[in-house]
């Protein structure tokens, strides 16, 4: 009715099907078909179509003189309408970072987000600094409801709740010009010689268990402990220095200068959703829903 109303106005005033299609931006057909479907909808001739242009019937007069106001009274109710929609939405913030990529928790909804329209995703950019992170995990819930990521500290239970999504397996990242950059998958033994650079600033158990093995099992590859978060500094220090990166296969595509490659390291860090100790009610109800995303593709995959 909206577009009708603003076309009838148009023809009204110009006296012209071609003159109110120049105005409108669209063809005479287009106009003359809302017309025709407006005449409809009243029930009675609103035009007078003759040769020489378009007239208004005693009935088109006595429209035209309300459809300004019926036009600005409808435009109104959508904007009410909009508002309340607005209003009735629940904003879930996603932070994301190059590090903590927030993809694996859209492809989860997107699948479902038809059946939650009330629920708007806001994506939130923060840095992957070292200096900054900790206060990032220790503060979600103020800046952003939900970051996805790895869990590489010990002691998040102080500081957040997680959904666990799956597991990251373990990678070498060696740089570009490395002797090892052309191999499609690497064993311990190739890092005999080398200098391997583990990062545990998190005091992750599992990279303490990685840490060890390699001490234990091969004491040839010499370790460099960096007591530091992963952060981009980390993989830019690797492509300086040359030295090989205990990596994740989720950050594959981190740095450009380095190769991911896959490794015969039986061990894997978890991955999920960080979510505050305390959630509000719209965030608790998002985890809910995701859980039992999660719930049903495992039950379908074991039916299987």
């Amino acid at each position: 009715m909206n577009e009708q109303l603003n076309t009838f106005i148009q023809v009204a005033e110009s006296g012209s099907f071609s003159k109110a299609a120049e105005k409108l931006f669209v063809s005479p057909t287009a106009v003359m078909k809302q017309m025709n479907l407006l005449e409809k909808q009243v029930g009675v001739p609103l035009l007078i179509r003759t040769n020489h242009g378009i007239g208004l019937t005693e009935a088109g007069k006595s429209f035209y003189k309300d459809a300004a106001f019926m036009l600005q009274y409808f435009q109104e109710v959508l904007l009410r309408i909009h508002h309340t929609a607005k209003a009735d939405q629940l904003v879930i913030r996603v932070g994301t970072s190059i590090l903590n990529p927030c993809k694996v928790l859209l492809n989860l909804w997107n699948d479902i987000c038809g059946e939650y329209p009330q629920y708007k995703i806001n994506i939130i950019h923060f840095e992957d600094d070292a200096y900054t992170l900790p206060t990032t995990y220790r503060t979600i819930g103020k800046h952003f409801d939900i970051i996805v990521g790895p869990i590489l500290t010990e002691n998040w239970k102080d500081y957040f709740r997680v959904l666990e999504l799956g597991s990251y397996r373990f990678c070498f990242a060696v740089p570009r010009n490395h002797r090892l950059a052309s191999q499609k998958t690497l064993s311990v033994k190739d890092l005999h010689g080398e200098k391997l650079a583990v990062v545990n600033g998190g005091k992750s158990s599992v990279i303490d268990e990685v840490h060890d093995f390699l001490l234990k099992k091969h004491p040839e590859i010499k370790i460099k402990d960096i007591v530091r978060i992963f952060d981009l500094e980390v993989f830019n220090l690797c492509v300086e220095s040359g030295a090989v990166l205990l990596t994740l296969d989720a950050w594959e595509d981190v740095h450009p200068s380095l190769v991911t490659i896959p490794c015969d390291l039986d061990f894997t860090i978890p991955y999920g959703l960080m979510y505050p100790l305390s959630p509000s009610a719209e965030v608790q109800q998002f985890i809910e829903i995701i859980t039992s995303i999660i719930r049903t593709s495992v039950t379908t995959k074991e039916a299987r």
